[in-house]
């Protein structure tokens, strides 16, 4: 696997491995991936003015705005940094669980928890 330059490489790069996933019918890879690909998405949104700067632009509605592309927001912008560190959070999210279901005797979920950990780190080297 390439080593990515920057955030957007990392996220073709995953959505290419999801694309490889699905086709391979590898559903603990397509499951990963997915979740993976939101996590990031969320974080690029736009978080919501705190209520005292909302400014109010028409008589009819509080807070309402006016006007072409009024309602457009630019999404965050993350680092190739804060990318990786959303997927490690993903990793160690999933072998905590699976620890947690090893001590329940749950070994199935486990190990699928751990295959997905699995195939979220690859994408961590580099």
């Amino acid at each position: 696997m390439q080593v990515p330059e920057d955030a957007q490489a990392l996220r073709s790069l995953l959505r290419t491995g999801l694309v490889a996933a699905m086709k391979a019918r590898r559903t603990e890879a397509v499951g990963a991936l997915r979740t993976a690909i939101a996590v990031i998405d969320n974080a690029e949104a736009v978080e919501t003015p705190a209520q005292a700067s909302v400014h109010a632009v028409s008589e009819h509605v509080a807070g309402a705005r006016t006007g072409v592309g009024s309602t457009e927001a630019e999404r965050r912008v993350l680092s190739l940094d804060d990318v990786r560190a959303l997927l490690q959070a993903q990793v160690d999210d999933r072998t905590g669980e699976a620890d947690r279901y090893d001590t329940y005797g749950q070994r199935d979920a486990a190990l699928r928890l751990r295959r997905e950990a699995d195939v979220l780190r690859q994408y961590l080297v580099g």
